[in-house]
């Protein structure tokens, strides 16, 4: 399926659907806590970001201009960038923070691929949050990961020397 053609799909009332190399996929909404831990962060690295750009929750994105449709359970982008998105569309592109919190029905399968997708057309970054196990595996394009604990801070590539605790994101 191409965007055009699912752009012209109703939309549903009870779940959300994705474009993913061509192949529309039914994804489930969200739990609380789910929800939880995305306004938690939002709210995090609005703080930290201030005027260099846009944090959001749901933000949908176009990593490839055919066959991909998008959602980042949270993502950050520069302003540049936010202010090319047109009114009736889509960040073209994928948005330089990626952050997918983990979701039951989320599968490794998923994760990677969807990773992959990111760090591959200009991610600077992508995140998995773990609220099971209270981590964030931090990925960059260069093949490098690391994952943060409780007590360890992470680094913030948009703001200077600004860090996100991560006890912050899961009390």
């Amino acid at each position: 399926m191409t965007f055009a053609e699912f752009a012209r799909l109703p939309e549903p009332q009870s779940y959300r659907c994705e474009l993913r190399h061509g192949a529309l996929v039914k994804v489930a909404p969200p739990k609380h806590k789910h929800y939880l831990v995305q306004r938690r962060l939002r709210r995090l690295l609005e703080s930290a970001a201030g005027d260099v750009g846009e944090v959001d929750t749901e933000m949908a994105f176009r990593a490839l201009p055919e066959h991909e449709y998008r959602v980042a359970d949270v993502a950050f982008v520069t302003n540049a960038r936010w202010l090319q998105i047109p009114p009736e569309g889509n960040l073209q592109g994928v948005p330089e923070l990626v952050i997918e919190v983990l979701s039951p029905s989320n599968t490794v399968a998923e994760i990677i691929d969807k990773k992959t997708v990111c760090l591959e057309n200009s991610a600077r970054e992508f995140w998995v949050v773990d609220i099971e196990h209270g981590q964030v595996e931090v990925s960059t394009p260069d093949g490098h990961g690391k994952t943060y604990k409780s007590g360890q801070h992470i680094p913030l590539f948009f703001a200077e020397s600004a860090e996100l605790a991560v006890d912050a994101i899961f009390s």
